[in-house]
């Protein structure tokens, strides 16, 4: 069971991930596919549900066409 911590954490990426894919004009399936994920996996990931690990985050980053810190700032 995560912490209200962790929880709060997740919840910030994923608020990240979401600003930065809107930014960039995608929508949830159109960035999926670019990822390899399905939209489902993207929405648990945008709504904090989902702790990624590091591959999972470059994935995201290459999606984005950001840098991984970009995305973890």
């Amino acid at each position: 069971m995560r912490t209200t911590e962790e929880t709060a954490v997740l919840v910030e990426l994923g608020n990240r991930i979401r600003t930065l894919r809107t930014a960039k004009g995608m929508n949830q399936t159109e960035f999926a596919n670019s990822i390899g994920k399905d939209q489902p996996s993207v929405n648990r990931l945008e709504n904090g549900k989902i702790n990624p690990g590091y591959l999972y985050l470059r994935q995201i980053a290459k999606g984005l066409g950001v840098e991984l810190r970009e995305l973890l700032d």
